[in-house]
């Protein structure tokens, strides 16, 4: 219907209107750029098609589900037990607890209740919220898009180990194959060459003569199959970020493979993706379960277990302990990316969105507590193995799950059967914050131009061939590297910083008393404790404490590395860039909008509040606003 046609239907429509016959033509009208053809004087609800035409959670469990896999996903799994590795053991569970009660949990129930009143995503969100904050939506979903480029990657990896898990033996077993070098030890081969009265040495079963006269009085380093697998043959990783190399064929496949099912979770919006969280958010758990339950009768289960649960107490005094349990709480619950506002602006006007906060905080905390003991558990066993410590098994890295889960289930009955159950897992829990980093860059392209929604299926495709494209550095020779340098910086600095804005914009500027009647109005009336709590936490304890981690994480930056990798200096200066680019470009959208206008303090403040659009996402409420305002007068 064009405009000169909806002009024509509102004027048949001139007779005198009572209050509720102008709220019910005012409610869709506000619904017009959802709606191609419908009769405006008709005071019959609009259908749920016609509501639907920006997509909402059809299931009751659609939104918790979905926001549970955003959350609980490959982080909790091959991130979360890394840094306890890194940071010794247990000692990383407090901070981690003390920076999801005062950071994590106040921001993800503050960009849920935002977007959730609205029924914006960020693009939109923060433009109308404050003019000048405009920026800050645009840096959420640029810190998305960046990390949905490489952590699709890791869906790529899952893909391929799980189509050759099929394989019989496991393609990662034992050391006698072109990509094992003579550091490769295999605990099978060695029982197995023990049992001739032979020698284990550098990948070789020798006899006694010939291992005497070797002389080997040097303990060579002893690296499992499945490290030098991932390393050698899957990745092919050159000796640099220098060297990028060629395009691994293989890899560029699986990568492909991964953005098709993406595209094809994707292609209806919330509808597809919110049903298929019923099981990518809930299998996961039955797989972990039995993993634990079988490590647990592992020999070295408990060294490494007791390594996860005792804490190094001097580590709590270093700044890099709690910079890192500030980063692991974007990456757990993931606020200032854009992802919970996307989320949560299809859901319905009055739902909980606090209740539904909590749970997942909570859930949270508990897969990455219990992810760590099963990882531990493995970690014990392959130190047993390998005749090692615990803190030495394995290089320090993303491919932590690809290493120490593939030498598990060579070890277990049926390890066919569990290899492929294993990396079917991490696809699903991949998958899940796959959706909502997508659906964060598809959504803002959609609530930018509305006109494009009747195309949704086009502008999904297009996202994931750019996304494509753009991955296919991570699948060079180099690619670990580049993947390790997006893994440090993407989500870091500007993502803090961003934060930061967030808590002074809905604290200070909109006022945290203003947002609180707001959480009101979509869920009821609260406790004066429930204020107290909230605007105290809101205006200073939040923004306080991520601003301390973000001085300290400065102050003790190291360059990044990757084993004993060191990278070059023009590697730093591109980490940097990927760092500050988002809230850069707050900063220069602010800046624009400041120089739009006459330089008063009247035009600045102006800026700072709320626009005209800025009402609640319930079309009655918004409806009554907009006749108070208009005192009456048919519009």
């Amino acid at each position: 219907m064009d405009s000169a046609t909806i002009q024509d239907a509102i004027e048949d429509c001139g007779e005198k209107l009572t209050v509720d016959v102008w709220l019910k033509r005012v409610e869709r009208r506000r619904q017009l750029a959802y709606t191609s053809d419908y009769d405006l004087c008709s005071d019959q609800p609009m259908s749920d098609e016609v509501l639907a035409k920006r997509g909402s959670w059809t299931g009751r469990y659609d939104f918790l589900l979905s926001l549970l896999g955003y959350s609980v996903g490959l982080g909790n799994v091959w991130r979360f037990p890394y840094l306890c590795y890194s940071n010794g053991g247990g000692a990383f569970l407090i901070p981690f607890t003390v920076m999801l009660v005062i950071a994590g949990l106040p921001l993800m129930f503050m960009e849920l209740s935002l977007a959730q009143y609205v029924g914006l995503g960020p693009a939109i969100l923060f433009k109308r919220l404050a003019p000048l904050s405009e920026g800050i939506g645009y840096g959420m979903i640029l810190v998305s898009g960046m990390v949905m480029l490489y952590y699709n990657v890791i869906i790529a990896w899952t893909v391929f180990y799980m189509v050759v898990s099929f394989e019989n033996p496991l393609p990662w077993r034992g050391c006698q194959h072109e990509w094992a070098t003579p550091n490769c030890f295999s605990y099978e081969e060695e029982d197995n060459c023990l049992a001739t009265n032979g020698s284990y040495y550098m990948s070789s079963c020798l006899s006694r003569e010939q291992f005497r006269s070797l002389n080997a009085t040097i303990r060579m380093p002893r690296k499992p199959p499945a490290e030098e697998f991932f390393k050698n043959y899957f990745l092919q990783i050159s000796s640099g970020i220098e060297e990028t190399g060629m395009i691994n064929q293989r890899l560029a496949i699986c990568l492909l493979a991964a953005w098709v099912i993406v595209f094809l979770c994707l292609s209806r919006g919330v509808k597809s993706s919110g049903k298929v969280v019923y099981f990518t958010a809930l299998f996961p758990y039955l797989v972990l379960a039995a993993l634990f339950v079988r490590g647990l009768t592992l020999p070295g289960a408990y060294d490494g277990i007791l390594y996860y649960v005792r804490p190094d107490w001097d580590k709590l005094r270093t700044a890099q302990l709690w910079g890192d349990a500030a980063v692991q709480i974007f990456f757990a619950l993931s606020p200032a990316w854009g992802g919970l506002l996307t989320l949560a602006s299809y859901n319905r006007f009055d739902n909980n969105c606090y209740r539904d906060a909590i749970v997942v905080a909570i859930s949270n905390i508990l897969t990455s507590f219990f992810a760590g003991f099963v990882i531990f558990a493995i970690i014990g066993f392959l130190a047993h193995e390998l005749d090692t410590g615990v803190d030495s098994v394995i290089d320090q890295g993303a491919g932590l799950a690809f290493v120490v889960f593939p030498e598990l289930v060579g070890k277990l009955q049926m390890p066919r059967l569990w290899s492929v159950l294993f990396f079917f897992m991490l696809l699903t829990l991949g998958l899940d914050s796959q959706f909502t980093l997508m659906e964060t860059v598809v959504t803002a392209v959609l609530d930018t131009f509305p006109a494009l929604r009747r195309r949704k299926v086009a502008v999904v495709a297009g996202v994931s061939i750019v996304g494509y494209l753009g991955g296919l550095i991570f699948v060079t020779n180099g690619g670990m590297y580049w993947f390790q340098l997006f893994d440090k910086y993407a989500a870091n600095w500007s993502v803090l910083l961003i934060a930061i804005a967030e808590c002074v914009l809905v604290g200070w500027v909109y006022g945290a008393e203003r947002f609180i009647g707001n959480i009101e109005e979509m869920m009821g009336k609260r406790s004066k404790w429930f204020h107290r709590f909230w605007v105290t936490v809101w205006k200073y304890i939040t923004p306080a404490m991520l601003l301390f981690i973000l001085c300290f994480n400065w102050l003790q930056y190291k360059p990044v590395s990757y084993g004993r990798y060191i990278y070059p200096n023009w590697a730093d200066v591109i980490g940097w860039i990927i760092a500050l680019t988002p809230f850069g470009i707050a900063i220069v959208v602010a800046v624009r909008r400041m120089c739009t206008g006459p330089c008063t303090w009247q035009s600045f403040r102006k800026l700072l509040q709320p626009s005209v659009d800025w009402k609640p996402s319930q079309p009655r409420m918004a409806s009554e606003m907009a006749y108070a305002n208009s005192s009456g007068i048919e519009l």
